[in-house]
């Protein structure tokens, strides 16, 4: 018999353990990575993963949990997360996406 299905998370401190970055650390990464950019640039959330790990851990494992900090970030106006410059979901499919500041309204 299979396991039964966990389901996803719905925040972002859920999808973090204790082997591993918590949210917070995430967060700050997030927010710190961008601080040392020029305003109108992003970062690839793989970057931020592999700002947390440690020597020889897989900063792959820790892409989800960025993914949902990001997008936590984004749901509270503070990041944008875009997909060729287009706002998206941080936990949709589709391809990469960028991290960048938020973008003042137009108009």
């Amino acid at each position: 018999m299979a396991p039964a299905h966990t389901p996803a998370p719905r925040h972002p401190r859920d999808a973090c353990d204790a082997d591993g970055p918590t949210a917070a650390d995430i967060e700050a990464r997030i927010l710190d990575l961008l601080a040392a950019r020029s305003p109108a640039a992003t970062l690839c959330p793989s970057e931020v993963a592999r700002a947390l790990a440690a020597d020889g851990d897989d900063w792959r494992a820790w892409m989800p949990r960025v993914r949902h900090v990001a997008q936590a970030l984004a749901t509270a106006g503070r990041i944008a997360v875009t997909r060729g410059g287009v706002p998206v979901d941080a936990l949709a499919g589709g391809g990469p996406i960028r991290l960048g500041r938020p973008r003042p309204p137009r108009g």
